[in-house]
């Protein structure tokens, strides 16, 4: 009897040892479940891509699984939903959701490190073909004004409201000296944009490349401006996770940065922008005809409309250059939320310091840029002005900006 109730307690215990050890085995499983990160078909979203591509997830030890998403809004939704952990993704797109410009005001979506500059264009549709030439800001306004008093209106594309591309085309307009109020200005997702173009339901629209370059391959409209030349090194992408995620999985989120910024220092090898294109051109990624990624992932800009050819050399897409790119810049976010004020998305200025505090992971960037022995740079906060439009903004003072600046 002794010997059964003994036996007895050794059969509780190492039950009880199995179930520990199972239960371990459980949490450590789920502890490393794979990371899901977003993009958009965009030639921007080759850091994530060939982080991918060259097996620099795996070498720093996460396991991630890329997916294509149709639009920047359900970039949008998956994220802050935990659907996705972190996506490639505008710059603005944060501050846009968090002031409510793009989404339920106060959703905090978390930037981590920026991917990649320039590398975007305004495309004009061929009505306009030998009417305004490339970077012709004095005759687009006027030949734009005349074809909306003849057709009541003008429609342009962007991809997300507050977004970069949003930005950039507004811009272009004051540039122009159109007025954004006469004109139609409308959310289609990048892929869609020269399918939407090619049936006339837009005059022009700014989207990321290669969709510039492939309205002119097709001849379906013409590159009038690139983003650069309205403002050189400019903010585009970047890589933006959700905040859980960000907390609970800091570590994780750490070894995909580095991932990622190894893949950036790649990127910007110009010998490997061939097998880029190659890669980011398949039907899983961009899907779209390697030639154009390439030249204008080189700088080689086949503008359309019998213009010719535009070469970037040094203002080209960038993904590192030395850490200059890969930098979250808090005076970049308040120069975006300054737009929205600046365009009437919103009525009051935000609080435009707290909001960047609140959404870059600043202090994570730098241990990671630390740990790689990348530069930081020390240019955050100080006045700067954009390549076309010589107003100074200084992003500690964005009021006085926004007196002076025109729509």
């Amino acid at each position: 009897m002794k010997t059964f109730k003994l036996n007895q307690k050794i059969l509780t215990k190492s039950i009880f040892v199995i179930v520990l050890s199972i239960s371990a085995i459980f949490s450590s499983v789920s502890a490393q479940e794979p990371i899901k990160l977003g993009f958009i078909p965009l030639t921007d979203c080759s850091p994530i891509v060939m982080a991918k591509e060259l097996g620099l997830f795996k070498k720093y030890g996460v396991e991630v699984i890329v997916t294509k998403e149709s639009s920047w809004a359900n970039v949008r939704d998956k994220i802050l939903t935990g659907e996705l952990d972190g996506a490639h993704c505008l710059y603005s797109m944060p501050f846009s959701v968090y002031t409510g410009v793009g989404g339920k005001a106060g959703s905090e979506m978390k930037i981590a490190m920026m991917l990649n500059n320039n590398g975007q264009a305004i495309t004009l549709s061929n009505d306009f073909c030998g009417k305004v030439g490339f970077k012709d800001m004095a005759k687009a306004g006027p030949v734009v004004a005349a074809k909306l008093k003849a057709k009541k209106e003008v429609t342009f594309a962007m991809t997300f409201p507050g977004g970069t591309h949003d930005l950039w085309l507004r811009n272009w307009l004051a540039l122009a000296k159109i007025n954004q109020k006469t004109s139609k200005i409308i959310t289609i997702p990048p892929p869609q944009m020269v399918a939407n173009m090619k049936v006339g339901n837009m005059d022009g629209f700014c989207v990321g490349e290669p969709w510039g370059g492939v309205a002119a391959m097709q001849k379906v409209g013409f590159t009038q401006i690139a983003t650069q030349d309205i403002w050189k090194d400019h903010p585009e992408k970047a890589l933006v996770v959700n905040k859980d995620f960000s907390a609970k999985r800091k570590a994780d989120l750490v070894k995909v940065m580095k991932a990622v910024m190894e893949a950036c220092i790649w990127l910007d090898v110009p010998a490997n922008r061939k097998k880029t294109a190659d890669i980011i051109g398949k039907a899983p990624y961009v899907n779209a005809n390697n030639d154009v990624i390439e030249d204008r992932l080189n700088g080689e800009y086949n503008l359309g409309c019998n213009l010719g050819k535009k070469i970037y050399k040094g203002d080209q897409m960038a993904f590192h250059k030395g850490g200059m790119v890969n930098f979250p810049r808090k005076s970049h976010a308040i120069w975006a939320m300054a737009q929205f004020v600046r365009f009437g998305y919103l009525k009051t200025a935000p609080n435009y310091k707290a909001i960047a505090d609140k959404l870059i992971l600043t202090d994570l960037y730098k241990e990671v840029a630390a740990s790689m022995k990348i530069k930081v740079p020390a240019d955050d906060m100080k006045p700067f002005s954009l390549t076309m439009d010589k107003t100074v903004f200084n992003p500690a003072n964005p009021a006085a900006y926004l007196k002076v600046v025109k729509n």
